[in-house]
């Protein structure tokens, strides 16, 4: 069932069944690159993962990282949501969609649905977003949301960082 909806795309919580796909989209070299490696390396990983991470957010927060599905075949491509981390103040945007799916604004599609909801359904004024120094297609990504950088920091578990930030 569809948390939100966009034109192409379909955004749902990410259940234990998920696992296949999150398997895959964790070990993807571009997601451990720019994201990291959450050190999920089979299905009891990434059911692991999705319980303690996406349905843990869900239950605590009311919000978390959503399956990214196309409409047109129910194809999950990524994940995109909100994650209140403890090392950040604010609520941040997160994404990661697999590679063959980049450069088709399907991530601008579902953050910007995303941001919506964030301020709509939970009345949040401020988002941030984190991003690795390295990575120019998320930054250009963050700025066509109408994210702003404010400063370059060091996260433990994330390392060097760049902290994005937009007032609702």
């Amino acid at each position: 069932m569809a948390v939100l909806e966009t034109g192409r795309l379909a955004l749902r919580r990410i259940i234990p069944d998920d696992a296949p796909f999150i398997l895959e989209l964790l070990n993807e070299p571009s997601f451990l690159e720019f994201i990291g490696d959450k050190g999920v390396r089979n299905l009891d990983d990434a059911r692991r993962y999705i319980l303690t991470g996406p349905v843990a957010s869900y239950e605590r927060f009311g919000f978390g990282l959503y399956l990214v599905l196309l409409k047109v075949g129910d194809t999950p491509i990524g994940m995109c949501g909100l994650v209140k981390r403890e090392t950040l103040p604010d609520v941040d945007v997160g994404y990661a969609l697999r590679p063959a799916y980049w450069r088709q604004g399907y991530a601008f599609e579902a953050a910007s649905a995303v941001l919506t909801h964030g301020r709509e359904a939970f009345g949040l004024r401020r988002i941030v977003a984190i991003t690795s120094p390295g990575n120019a297609g998320s930054k250009a990504l963050l700025e066509k949301l109408g994210l702003r950088f404010e400063q370059a920091l060091s996260l433990p578990g994330s390392g060097d960082i760049h902290l994005f930030a937009v007032e609702m």
